[in-house]
């Protein structure tokens, strides 16, 4: 099965059976479901709006049509930003005081795969028992439709949102202009063919950026390379910045929420260290707490406690990234796979505003990027998945790891955590694949690899 229902939304490939696939059968009933809920919770004076937008895959706008006709036969007026980003989305919910927003997007998932993901009137991410409603009203078909004279309509908004989105990061106190324009950047971006091919450059332009190379940026959703921004997928930029002699490769997935960079030698700067680094200058900037997942990199900690301030780690996921976020207050946060969260800004993942930070803190610095990578704490990680199949009993698995490493410190807030005195385990099931993740970290490559090793075979034998 690849239909994966979650609390932030629906995720499966496109086609097959309704119940097993991503199919319009089950667009529809989510879409209607996510209606029914939004309406039951909205003011009955005046319009219910709902704002979607997407991404560039192929199967965006079938779905798009899907979701925005179900809306609108529910009562729903729906602001339609077509081709967007999922930060830019979440802005425009509380831009146009709208009660939610469905961002159609399958995020780093490769081309065959979509998904809806469900905004509350915040613009953030639904919560726990609100996804949990939405499922059990899809599943019971527990909706209705609007009668003729109470149909819903659609209103575009073309241009996705994102020139005000990006004049809305300028305006950040600590976007340095001024010393980008004068820095005379040369970049090379890599947007997979997605959105991102139309928000980076923009933005850049916006910054002063004058030379900007451009390689997969035609938003065709026909993706040149797997879409999850992993050393082994980005090969090209990692080329073409050394050949073009660029000072730094921007990289980003579909859907805008995820940065990387690569250095000027075509080594990967690390998705983990997009966070640390931006957390390194707004600390310096402004200062305050810092937040993460349990799955990102010491290298946040360190930071903070540095500055003299508190850092505190979450479940994986964004919605409970934020939570956290919100409860110690903190200035900067976001999850190691290179999402940046800004509160100044709004509380969602945000490679648009994580680039104008990063580029702010890299002419500020007058470092190369290996120079300024090799200035952070250093730590390196190694991100591991095992296939699931419908025999595995994943819980079991989980507990009985626990009992193995009984003697060490053990966090079961969001699967399990293993801190050893050479560096960390962290073992999860995917809330958005079936898989397995197995994330490790130590003080060199080899350590952490040798630790994803071990942990893999131990799981293997438990499986076998």
């Amino acid at each position: 099965m690849t239909l994966i229902k979650s609390i932030s939304g629906i995720r499966g490939t496109i086609g097959g059976s309704p119940g097993e696939n991503l199919t319009p059968t089950d667009l529809v009933a989510f879409a209607a479901a996510f209606a029914g809920f939004i309406m039951e919770h909205s003011s009955p004076d005046g319009k219910t709006r709902i704002v979607i937008g997407r991404d560039a895959r192929t199967s965006g706008e079938m779905v798009s049509q899907l979701v925005s006709n179900t809306l609108i036969a529910c009562g729903i007026e729906v602001i339609d930003l077509g081709l967007s980003t999922t930060p830019s989305v979440e802005m425009a919910v509380t831009h146009f005081k709208a009660e939610g927003g469905i961002v159609i997007t399958a995020s780093h998932n490769p081309a065959q795969w979509n998904a809806l993901k469900l905004l509350n009137r915040k613009g953030e991410f639904i919560s726990d028992s609100e996804g949990k409603s939405i499922i059990e009203r899809a599943e019971k078909a527990d909706f209705h439709f609007a009668s003729v004279d109470k149909i819903g309509q659609i209103v575009l908004h073309p241009g996705g949102f994102l020139l005000e989105h990006i004049q809305q990061i300028l305006q950040l106190p600590y976007v340095d202009l001024e010393t980008i324009k004068k820095a005379n950047l040369s970049v090379v971006v890599d947007a997979v063919n997605s959105t991102g091919g139309i928000a980076i450059p923009m933005l850049l332009e916006k910054l002063g950026v004058k030379m900007i190379h451009q390689i997969n940026c035609d938003p065709t959703g026909i993706f040149a390379h797997n879409p999850e921004p992993l050393p082994e997928h980005l090969t090209e930029i990692s080329t073409a910045v050394k050949n073009k002699k660029a000072d730094l490769g921007i990289v980003v997935d579909p859907d805008v929420d995820r940065l990387a960079f690569i250095s000027e030698d075509g080594s990967m700067f690390g998705e983990e260290y997009t966070l640390v680094a931006v957390a390194d200058y707004l600390l310096q900037k402004k200062g305050g707490n810092t937040v993460s997942n349990l799955s990102s990199s010491r290298a946040l900690a360190d930071i903070t406690a540095k500055y003299g301030f508190a850092y505190e780690a979450a479940a994986v996921g964004e919605v409970n990234v934020v939570a956290k976020m919100k409860e110690t207050k903190a200035v900067i946060g976001g999850e190691g796979n290179g999402g940046i969260i800004v509160p100044d800004l709004h509380y969602g993942r945000d490679a648009l505003a994580g680039l104008a930070i990063f580029l702010s803190y890299y002419v500020q610095q007058k470092k190369k990027m290996t120079a300024l990578k090799a200035a952070l704490p250093a730590y390196y990680m190694s991100k591991n998945k095992i296939e699931l199949n419908e025999k595995i009993n994943v819980d079991h698995i989980l507990q009985k790891i626990k009992e193995v490493y009984v003697k060490e410190k053990i966090n079961t807030v969001d699967g399990v955590k293993i801190d050893l005195a050479e560096g960390w385990i962290h073992l999860r099931k995917s809330n958005t694949e079936p898989i397995i993740r197995i994330y490790t970290e130590s003080t060199t490559t080899e350590k952490a690899d040798l630790l994803a090793a071990g942990m893999k075979k131990k799981i293997q034998e438990l499986i076998s």
